[in-house]
């Protein structure tokens, strides 16, 4: 026995080693796949988010696939290693789709879609496999062991993540290729990534224990469940002998495989609340990030994926020991209970973040209404009068900064407005045409004919999607002007004209370089750009030099985002006790033939929390703040149900199953039906087939 512990505890550090290389092979693709669509494949942002979730969706609906083959066809071992070439292929096909010098652009998305589809078939379908395969190697008395190689498998795939969204993203932007972002190694190196994880899974074939198919269950056990219905529907009259509806399947079916299905029913059944726990949970990937994006991100990223690292030992040597020593029996059902309840205070949490994050984001305009700042470069205080609007009674400074938005009532979806400006005691009309639930910057400078002049711009009040500043020039000068702030080249035309809004990084920027067509100009200095403001800088020519005037349109983002800690450590508890839980009680709870098929029921309802995400966040249209509220309190109430149903759960006894199998082996073949010779020798080979397949590579 100690020999056999030996060799499991060895052949895992193969599985657990393939998990991480394919978890960073999977998630350094993904990290750097939008800005692939956008910024290469040149999508707009919902196609790229579109494709980007069909994509991930697919990543969890083909799991049961890949377990059918495993449960039924090739065994765990076969699929891991076919599918694995496959995911293989899907990367290579996805690298090369980014090489620039490979076809056009059609090309180029067709590569792209034909990998990503077959990175979703390869990581898809040896997902459930995978832990299954691990979870083979340990017998039924070494639970505790097998429990650890759970916790330690889940904190390689963080692991793998953890890494390859750091590293992957260097590899794109760092490193040049074919002139710009080097997108072929950013995807290269995942898929060699996963060429060393199916060469190390390979290597550790000789210490695998193999567990053999057992044939097409899933068909067999719909067809169970089938002649249960319909027998039950035939003999419709009360049985005491038959307690369960699936009872009435005994007369074709052995009373082991009867079991094996109630088992797995009992579980399904339970798995039915859980994708809300997943609907809170991915939203680490899109609502949290947003809020972070509209936060000063001075901080590290890649919370979860840390904390995981961190709390997982914690929690398996510490924690669980210590609830264990106050007598208080943990059972996998109430740890996944607990799991959700940290779940919804992480989003209750997150609603209080919500609640004072917004105070630096601009409101739209409602419907009927558009927003309207107003910048004067007349050198001189000027009056402003729109009729029918009560807005700017005092007079507007000069450069008065901030500029802040009022709502201006246009009563319908579009009008063209006469704008009174009064400049040094003489009025002049400015026609202007808005449009609802816009924002505009009315620009008011001097003009030697008329004294002043007028003109609208479009302005842009959302927070930047990555956190950093928006930044845009006016220019006042008579000529042409050129700057470069970081990375980012500037080009405006002369006589006030309005450069569009660009993305810069956060920084300080005490020089940023600048050229006139006359001749260069002295540096400029802008100081800090911070996180999620967006800023038009006035260029004018000040006492023979060139001065830039910084305005802040949408204030920089004054909540920490350190204070996202606190949901994401809640979170992150939460996943420790409902994930890896639930992980390892999909397995424990599954028959020898229908583990693979249990893990995969485990992973689909990660994909139908998804779809909960989707319906609310399409279905509801609440703040942010409200949503993040309500979600707790969904989670809240589905916990209190599935707590409810855990109550009433029975734990399966493997021993009981060899029990019946016993009983199985001992039977002559003979029913209570003695008039139908037909059902009996029917019932007499089913039982027989069944029996012959149980005895193979299942524990008695």
């Amino acid at each position: 026995d100690g020999k056999l512990l030996i060799q499991s505890t060895t052949s895992i550090c193969f599985i657990v080693v393939n998990e991480f290389c394919e978890r960073f092979s999977y998630y350094g693709m993904k990290a750097v796949l939008t800005l692939y669509f956008l910024t290469y494949l040149h999508w707009d942002k919902d196609l790229s988010t579109a494709v980007y979730h069909a994509f991930s969706g697919l990543c969890y609906f083909t799991p049961i696939l890949g377990a059918l083959i495993a449960d039924s066809w090739l065994g765990k071992f076969k699929t891991i290693i076919y599918l694995s070439i496959v995911y293989v292929i899907g990367h290579v096909v996805k690298s090369v789709g980014a090489i620039p010098t490979v076809g056009n652009n059609s090309m180029h998305i067709a590569l792209s879609m034909l990998g990503l589809i077959l990175i979703a078939f390869g990581t898809g379908g040896i997902k459930p496999c995978v832990a299954a395969f691990g979870g083979d190697q340990f017998d039924e008395e070494h639970g505790s062991e097998r429990q650890k190689f759970f916790s330690i498998f889940y904190m390689s795939i963080n692991a793998g993540s953890l890494l390859s969204t750091v590293i992957t993203p260097i590899l794109r932007g760092d490193v040049q290729c074919f002139g710009g972002d080097c997108y072929a190694l950013a995807f290269g190196v995942p898929a060699l990534l996963m060429i060393v994880a199916l060469v190390v899974f390979t290597a550790g074939s000789v210490l695998y224990k193999r567990n053999p198919p057992q044939g097409n269950i899933l068909l067999e056990v719909c067809n169970c469940i089938g002649f249960a219905i319909k027998n039950r529907w035939r003999r419709w009259k009360y049985d005491p002998q038959r307690k369960h509806w699936l009872d009435w399947a005994e007369e074709n079916y052995s009373k082991r495989l009867i079991e094996e299905i109630k088992m797995v029913l009992r579980v399904l059944v339970l798995y039915i609340p859980l994708p809300m726990f997943w609907a809170l949970f991915d939203q680490q990937g899109s609502r949290w990030t947003l809020q972070a994006t509209r936060m000063n991100m001075a901080f590290v990223r890649m919370l979860n994926a840390m904390l995981i690292l961190f709390f997982v030992p914690i929690f398996d040597l510490i924690i669980y020991p210590l609830v264990g020593l106050c007598r208080i029996n943990i059972t996998p059902l109430r740890k996944m209970a607990t799991g959700m309840i940290f779940a919804a205070l992480a989003f209750g949490a997150a609603t209080l973040v919500e609640v004072n994050v917004v105070k630096t984001v601009v409101d739209p305009a409602p419907a009927g209404s558009c927003l309207l700042q107003v910048f004067n470069l007349a050198k001189e205080n000027v009056s402003l009068k729109i009729p029918g609007s009560d807005l700017f009674p005092e007079p507007i400074q000069y450069l008065q900064n901030p500029p802040k938005y009022e709502t201006l009532p246009l009563e319908t979806s579009s009008k063209k407005l006469k704008i009174q400006v009064t400049f040094n005691g003489k009025t002049s009309e400015c026609n202007h045409t808005f449009d609802e639930q816009k924002a505009y910057s009315l620009i008011l400078y001097p003009d030697p004919t008329t004294g002043i002049q007028c003109k609208h711009v479009d302005d842009h009040i959302m927070k930047n999607e990555d956190g950093n500043p928006l930044l845009r020039f006016l220019n006042t000068l008579p000529e042409a002007i050129n700057l470069t702030v970081g990375q980012m080249v500037f080009q405006l035309p002369s006589n006030y004209s309005m450069s569009p809004n660009k993305t810069v990084d956060r920084g300080e920027y005490p020089h940023v370089s600048c050229s006139l067509q006359s001749d260069q100009c002295s540096d400029l200095g802008l100081g800090l750009l911070d996180f999620g403001a967006s800023y038009t800088v006035i260029l004018m020519e000040e006492s023979g030099k060139i001065v830039a005037h910084k305005m802040e349109d949408v204030s920089a983002n004054d909540v920490h985002i350190a204070w996202q800690i606190p949901q994401y450590v809640l979170i992150t508890i939460g996943e420790v006790m409902f994930s890896i839980t639930g992980l390892e009680f999909s397995y424990s709870q599954a028959p020898a033939n229908m583990k693979s098929v249990l893990q995969a029921g485990w992973l689909l309802t990660v994909a139908f929390g998804n779809v909960i995400v989707l319906i609310v966040a399409e279905g509801a249209g609440l703040e942010q703040w409200k949503e993040f509220l309500l979600f707790a309190v969904l989670l809240l109430a589905v916990c209190i149900i599935f707590s409810i149903m855990a109550y009433f759960y029975t734990y399966v006894d493997p021993d009981q199953l060899d029990k019946l199998y016993l009983e199985d082996s001992g039977k002559e073949g003979n029913d209570d039906d003695d008039d139908d010779d037909d059902d009996d020798n029917r019932k007499k080979e089913t039982d027989d087939l069944h029996l012959n397949k149980m005895g193979k590579g299942t524990r008695l």
